[in-house]
C-alpha cells in the first residue's frame, strides 16, 4: 500500500483527493467518485480480513468474533500519523499486545489471563491518551480532515 499510494497514478489521485478536493477537481477529477471507490475498496480489503479471521482465528464464526478490532484499526492509523510503513510497525506492536495473553497462557501463567487479553485496548487507549494532544492531533492526517475546512 505504501508503494500503491505514493508511485502509481491511482494512488497520487486517491491521495490528492484527501489532502485538497480543490485541486482534484480543478484537474477534472470527481472527488465523491474517487472518495467512494477508495472506500470500496477499503471495504473490500477488509472483508478480506474478516474473512480469514473467520476462518483461522477460532475456526468458526461466531457473534462478536471482531471484538472491537475495527476500533483497534483505527486507533492504530492515527498512532501511524496516515503512514503505510509505521502501519505496519504499529501493527506489530498491537499484534505483539494481543499475542501476550495466550503467549503467558502456554507456558503456565495463567492468573491474569483476562488481564492479558485486555493489553490491546489498554494500550489503544494509552497510546490515543499519549499521541492525541492538540498540537499534534491532526499531525499528518489527510488535509481534508483539517478544523479548517
Amino acid at each position: 500500500m505504501a508503494w500503491a499510494l505514493a508511485d502509481t497514478r491511482w494512488g497520487l489521485i486517491v491521495r490528492m483527493a484527501g489532502d485538497s478536493s480543490d485541486a482534484a477537481r480543478a484537474l477534472g477529477y470527481s472527488v465523491n467518485k474517487v472518495r467512494v471507490l477508495a472506500t470500496m475498496a477499503g471495504g473490500f480489503i477488509a472483508g478480506l480480513g474478516g474473512a480469514s479471521l473467520s476462518l483461522y482465528y477460532p475456526g468458526s464464526w461466531n457473534e462478536g468474533l471482531s471484538s472491537g478490532q475495527g476500533l483497534i484499526a483505527v486507533a492504530l492509523v492515527i498512532f501511524a500519523r496516515w503512514r503505510p510503513m509505521a502501519c505496519l510497525g504499529a501493527a506489530l506492536l498491537f499484534g505483539g499486545a494481543g499475542a501476550l495473553g495466550p503467549a503467558l497462557q502456554s507456558v503456565g501463567i495463567g492468573w491474569g489471563y483476562h488481564l492479558f487479553n485486555a493489553m490491546p485496548y489498554a494500550l489503544t487507549l494509552l497510546i490515543l491518551v499519549w499521541t492525541c494532544s492538540p498540537k499534534r492531533s491532526l499531525q499528518g492526517a489527510p488535509m481534508e480532515l483539517g478544523v479548517s475546512r
